[in-house]
């Protein structure tokens, strides 16, 4: 047990789906899990274990924002032997390559947010998605003809900013925006765990275009079945 996690040692696989929204942990838990049972309710951030394809999964809600998930990656490796965090969640496209509903595996995350500063001073780590992970996402996600982009997304801590916040990155090849990867990136290649974010294009900060809430479901369907996938083939 730890301050954000009551589950006993054991309770969870040593693969993790990682969404933000603890009602969408449970959403998958219900619909993807057999056997599931509840491991974790602290803050209401809610955490599950059952199998897939008889294969050992577990799934936990991190909250929103780099903070929330550093804590939850840190006490899932280091105090219940997670070797594998897949994050499975939505983000902003800020690129004209990627359309509604696409999928992006984040090869690499960069970030607006300053915590990595001063543990690599004067160096600028670039944290990176598990090779084996992200190689066995973009095969099944090929399989499945699941339109996916594999390529640099942006982790920023504002939700809001002002209009054109972005067009650097853009210009750079950074396909979306969203708010968790770079820490869970850093988090894991500290501990030598696997990580990899994957994340449904849902809205797009270029044209403001969004997914309505019946193709926003069926597209989270198609995101969290190829990560169950490739955690597994990996």
């Amino acid at each position: 047990m730890t301050p954000h996690l009551e589950a006993k040692l054991g309770d969870y696989a040593e693969t993790v789906l990682l969404p933000g929204d603890p009602l969408r942990a449970k959403w998958i838990a219900e619909t993807f899990f057999e056997d599931a049972r509840q491991v974790n309710g602290i803050r209401n951030c809610l955490g599950f274990t059952g199998s897939y394809k008889s294969r050992p999964i577990s799934v936990q809600a991190t909250g929103m924002g780099q903070p929330s998930t550093a804590i939850y990656a840190h006490e899932l490796i280091h105090f219940f032997g997670v070797k594998t965090l897949v994050r499975v969640g939505t983000c902003g496209g800020i690129h004209p390559s990627v359309k509604l509903r696409d999928v992006i595996l984040a090869q690499t995350a960069s970030t607006d947010n300053g915590m990595n500063r001063a543990a690599f001073a004067p160096f600028e780590f670039a944290p990176a998605a598990d090779f084996g992970l992200l190689r066995a996402a973009a095969g099944e996600a090929e399989r499945r003809g699941i339109k996916a982009h594999v390529g640099g997304i942006v982790s920023s801590d504002l939700f809001y900013g002002p209009e054109g916040r972005y067009q650097v990155l853009t210009d750079h090849g950074v396909l979306g925006v969203e708010m968790e990867a770079n820490t869970l990136y850093t988090v894991a290649a500290r501990a030598g765990a696997k990580a990899l974010a994957i994340c449904t294009m849902s809205d797009c900060l270029i044209t403001g275009a969004a997914l309505d809430p019946a193709s926003r479901q069926s597209s989270l369907t198609e995101m969290v079945t190829l990560a169950l996938e490739a955690a597994l083939a990996a």
